[in-house]
């Protein structure tokens, strides 16, 4: 069963998200910021990351550096799930490392199709 990190600063993003995965048999752990999500990342070894952008502390993207350019979170797919719908946010998040960028608000259909898609490579 694959792990998913769910990386989101509002709870209740991350319990629909968690609730989406999980009806569809995933395991789902969750970071309120992109400091912890670095730490969850490297000692839980997640099989996907959701990273959302804006975000106390360390963003989604600064985080999803730090992850793409650390040897042990470098393998670690990240798909950046945020409302910064700007065509140069995309390309940013692209640039930082993630696989792919869903603009919130994403349908729970399209979340865990993504998920899947990211899992199989």
């Amino acid at each position: 069963m694959a792990l998913i990190l769910i990386v989101d600063d509002s709870p209740t993003e991350v319990h629909v998200m968690q609730q989406a995965l999980e009806r569809h048999g995933f395991e789902t752990a969750s970071a309120a910021d992109g400091a912890e999500a670095i730490e969850k990342a490297k000692s839980m070894q997640p099989d996907l990351i959701l990273m959302d952008v804006v975000m106390p502390g360390v963003n989604g993207f600064q985080a999803t550096r730090k992850l793409a350019a650390d040897p042990q979170t470098r393998s670690i797919p990240v798909i950046m799930v945020t409302s910064k719908d700007q065509e140069t946010d995309r390309i940013w998040g692209m640039r930082q490392g993630a696989v792919d960028y869903l603009v919130k608000p994403v349908s729970m259909e399209q979340l865990v199709e993504k998920a899947q898609a990211a899992l199989a490579g």
